[in-house]
């Protein structure tokens, strides 16, 4: 299986499973099958709230023999309401507990965004809910502050590796000056509308490693009834990516996969069908050429489906 060399020297799979939106009623069966598939790496969270399920898949999976917990890579992520240092480590205790785990191989600030802080027991997990019914209520916590939190816990054995998601350039940048540990990787929206080449690039030249999400690009909002999925053209029926396709004998998907790994940035696809489980599975045995490249290219808008702006007007990509 193809691996990421992270910064922290751990290896991360190049291709992985993705938990977000899997259904709380299949999530446990989901993750089992990938487990039997060949998948290692699960990436969820802890707002996807389905890390009890996906618990119970790897949970069964070690005790049925199929695989090592030392042979999977988990990966979690800090919801916007626990960012003040206290309140750090009783978020990953929650996470740890559901999953039944002791460790996970890899943390992430899910956003660089300070909620007000939900008591687990009134609202888990609390979503955009900051104790005042719809009304968006924020903690003046900088993220350095919270980064130093999660570096106690790397020491405390709890995390193998931390990281960031959906961060931007400047804020990295300013986070490497006083981190004495630097993110292992960075997870942002990527697809071919929306590239963000020069964050790719400079990231990657940090040692930095970058995980995409949402790979598809409107195909991932759809189900939410996204406004911007619904009038934009599938990445699935454009010419570019049919052309490709068509080409390389492979599909739409393995094609835009496929094009992101290629490039050393891992992906997370998610699939109910065990056809396309293992086709998404089998992207590394094949090359796009540079003139494949040049056309994908041409079809960054600099179109971002996730968005805070979209939430409370939070300036995070203005």
């Amino acid at each position: 299986m193809a691996t990421l060399k992270l910064n922290s020297g751990h290896l991360m799979p190049l291709v992985g499973f993705g938990c977000w939106k899997v259904d709380n009623a299949t999530a446990a069966e989901q993750i089992y099958n990938a487990i039997k598939v060949g998948y290692r790496l699960f990436d969820g969270a802890e707002d996807y709230g389905n890390e009890k399920e996906v618990g119970d898949g790897i949970n069964k999976a070690i005790k049925d023999g199929l695989v090592k917990r030392e042979e999977l890579f988990i990966t979690s992520k800090l919801w916007n309401n626990f960012h003040d240092p206290k309140n750090v480590e009783t978020a990953l205790n929650r996470t740890l507990s559901d999953l039944k785990l002791d460790y996970v191989d890899l943390f992430l600030i899910h956003f660089p965004i300070s909620f007000k802080f939900v008591p687990l027991e009134e609202k888990y997990p609390p979503g955009f809910y900051c104790g005042d019914g719809d009304n968006f209520h924020y903690e003046n916590v900088t993220l350095l502050q919270t980064w130093k939190a999660l570096e106690k816990l790397v020491k405390a054995g709890k995390i193998k590796s931390i990281g960031i998601s959906n961060f931007t350039g400047a804020l990295i940048y300013d986070l490497l000056r006083d981190a004495e540990i630097p993110p292992a990787v960075l997870q942002i929206e990527h697809h071919p509308y929306l590239q963000q080449p020069r964050l790719v690039e400079w990231v990657q030249s940090k040692g930095i490693a970058i995980t995409a999400y949402s790979s598809f690009g409107p195909q991932s909002f759809l189900e939410l009834n996204h406004s911007k999925a619904l009038v934009t053209e599938t990445l699935f029926k454009h010419a570019t990516v049919l052309t490709i396709a068509e080409r390389v004998k492979r599909t739409p998907a393995q094609v835009l996969l496929r094009w992101a790994s290629q490039r050393n940035i891992a992906i997370i696809p998610k699939s109910n069908n065990p056809g396309r489980l293992a086709q998404n599975l089998e992207v590394n045995d094949f090359d796009l050429t540079e003139a494949d490249f040049e056309a994908i290219s041409k079809l960054d808008v600099g179109l971002r489906f996730n968005d805070p702006w979209d939430w409370d007007k939070i300036p995070i990509f203005v």
